[in-house]
């Protein structure tokens, strides 16, 4: 599994979840129950994770959409 997005925003979290999910890409919320339990002061981010095989494709579509600047690494250009 390989990170694409870690963020405190949960709204993006979910966008960019939704946004891999209608391309078929299955993307796994990483750190959700923690943040639930630390009560929602944005102490631990939660980091969204593909498969190591669809993260560049997984990239590119979040980039297309806008989130290019929430991507982690520098794969794509």
């Amino acid at each position: 599994m390989r990170e694409l997005i870690v963020t405190n925003d949960p709204v993006l979290i979910s966008y960019a979840e939704a946004l891999l999910k209608d391309q078929g890409i299955k993307a796994v919320v990483f750190d959700r129950n923690i943040s639930l339990m630390e009560g929602s002061i944005g102490a631990f981010p939660r980091r969204l994770v593909v498969l190591d095989e669809l993260w560049a494709r997984g990239a590119e579509i979040l980039k297309q959409a806008g989130l290019g600047q929430w991507v982690i690494g520098n794969e794509i250009k």
